[in-house]
Formats: C-alpha cells, structure tokens, sequence
C-alpha cells in the first residue's frame, strides 16, 4: 500500500496505479473475491479518496470481462487502449437524460449523464443510456471524442475534494455495445460490484479506528490513560468493525463457491443489499463513536484524520439509507430471504 499512501492527493498518479492494479489485481466471481475486496479495503483504509479512484476501474475492467468485451474499440482510441483509465457511469437524475440511438454508423449516445466523476481526467468509460426498446444498457465510449462536454462542477463538499462529479453532455458521441438491454443490472457482477464498494467504506473505517486508536495511545504515552467510556467505544468500534468485515468475508466466500444464489432462496442483489446496509450502518457507528470521543480537536488540527472523516461521511452515502433497506424488506417479504 506504500505505493497508494505516497500518491494521496494525486489523482493522476493514483489513476495510474488504477490502471496498474486494473492489470493484476483480482476480479470478482474469478476465485479470489476475498483478495480483492482486501486490497480496496487496505487502499480505502490509507486513503478513502484513493479507493475512491481506484475501485471505478477496477469495476470497468470486471464489466469489460463479464461482457467478453476487454477494452473494446472506442472511437477516438486512447494510445495502448489497455493503459487507459476508465470511468464507470450508471447514475440516474430527473433533470438529466442519456440517450442511445442506432444510425447509419452505428450506436451513438446523446444527452447529459449526472454523477461522472473525474470524467475530464479519464479517457474512457462504461455508461448507462436508455435505449430504443424502452430499456437500458451499458457501452463503452472515449470520453477524448469532440461530442464529450465535461462539466467543472462547483464541488463545495469538504469530502472528496480531488473527485469531482458532475455532469457530461454527449452530443452524437459514438458507443460499443456492452451486453445486450438489460444486462448491464441484471448480472451477478452488478452486485459484486456493489459489495466492492462496501468493502471500500469499511476500509474508511478501519482507518478511521486506527486514527482513534492511535489517539488513545498517544494520550496514554503523555500520561492521560483513557477512561473507561473510551475503552467501551473502543471496544464497540472493534466488533463492529470485526463483525462488519467477517460478513463481506464470507460473502466473498460463497460467491467465488457458488453458493451465493444456488438454492434459490436468495438473490445476489438481496445480499449485496445487505451487505452494503450492514457496511453502511457499521461506517456510520464508527464514524459517530470515534467523531464524539476524539472531539473537535483533531477535526480542526490534524489534516490525514479530518480529512478521512470528511471523505468517508461523503462516500457512505451512496448507500441510501432507509429506502434501500425498504428494498430489501420487499425482497423479504417475497421471501428472498435467508432467514
């Protein structure tokens, strides 16, 4: 992790180390779920904002093999399409609309996608677009071609200061088919990839832990031994953190087994929404935990700290809370359950 930890901040250094972990880095479903989910925790754990431009190509790159498609002709090319860093776009918004239309020439994509992050320093990217069958799918376009609009976004969160999102307008912006309408959610890797990312928010946390830890110690060698209110959340943070880590652990597991699904009484979307749910909440109690018992001090004064803090509070939000747990609850109630 040495080599992320030196890149924090850079994000062309770091899109490079994407592209060199895009090379050799497990991919999920191929045997080695666990591994990979480990390495972005250890990333996000040194940095969140580096798992945060890591973990979208690693994602690009599985797509691009689930579909048979590895690194499929864009136009204009990127020199070495293989060293190209890629971006991976599904985000839905009432006020935005992307479009895919067959034409003499082939597929081509107009309209505007919300949510593109880093999408002026990447070269291309798997993209949602809705089609002519009333359905949606993925392809993948050169975000170099003339048609690409990149938005600069007036980021004002405190988090994720270096990953930007906002919106691109595609204007006649040609595209390759990746899988047929349909398929881009409706694979196992959709949620796969969906666990990634949870996998990323607890690696926040565990720095997170590390940071109070460390703080605890710190205090400890000064002569300020912690209380037992600090012991306790300290205690807490650590079988949250534990029992968090050991459900992606053996989900991983059962998807690399084939289990996960196998029986039929449950989906891999049911357990990739509770995996992310179980993440998400286990984030959000460290987060609380360690926030309140290290106090404004440290949010004011030491960077790496509130700077993990403020990256990681804004990354779990892409969980959406109660209405992702009411879409579990009604797989639930279909019986997509395991219980």
């Amino acid at each position: 992790m040495e080599s992320f930890a030196g890149a924090v901040g850079d994000v062309p250094a770091l899109l490079a180390l994407a592209v060199e972990a895009g090379r050799t880095w497990p991919r999920p479903g191929e045997g080695r779920t666990a591994v990979l989910w480990e390495l972005l925790a250890s990333v996000a754990a040194t940095d969140v904002a580096a798992a945060r431009v890591l973990e979208p190509h690693l994602d690009a790159v599985a797509i691009l093999a689930q579909a048979g498609q590895a690194f499929p002709a864009v136009h204009p090319r990127p020199d070495g399409a293989a060293e190209a860093a890629w971006g991976v776009f599904a985000a839905e918004a009432p006020n935005a609309r992307l479009e895919a239309r067959s034409g003499s020439t082939g597929i081509v994509l107009n309209g505007i996608k919300p949510w593109c992050s880093l999408a002026g320093r990447l070269d291309c990217a798997v993209i949602t677009a809705h089609t002519d069958d009333g359905g949606r799918a993925a392809f993948a376009v050169s975000l170099r071609h003339p048609g690409v609009a990149c938005e600069e976004p007036e980021w004002i969160a405190r988090g994720l200061r270096e990953i930007p999102s906002g919106s691109v307008r595609f204007d006649q912006v040609p595209a390759t088919p990746v899988g047929d309408t349909g398929w881009y959610h409706s694979r196992p890797g959709f949620a796969w990839g969906g666990m990634g990312v949870a996998a990323c928010w607890l690696g926040g946390a565990v720095g997170v832990a590390r940071d109070f830890r460390a703080g605890l110690l710190a205090g400890a060698d000064n002569g300020r031994e912690p209380d037992q209110l600090a012991l306790a959340a300290l205690g807490e943070v650590d079988r949250t953190i534990a029992a968090a880590l050991q459900y992606l652990a053996g989900t991983a597991a059962r998807i690399d087994d084939g289990t996960l699904g196998a029986d039929g009484s449950q989906s891999t979307w049911s357990e990739a929404q509770r995996v992310r749910g179980t993440a998400a909440a286990a984030v959000e109690r460290v987060l609380h935990l360690v926030g309140s018992h290290r106090g404004p001090g440290p949010l004011a004064f030491d960077e790496p700290y509130a700077k993990r803090m403020a990256d990681l509070a804004l990354y779990v939000r892409q969980h959406h809370g109660a209405r992702d747990d009411a879409q579990l609850g009604r797989l639930a109630l279909k019986g997509d359950c395991p219980w």
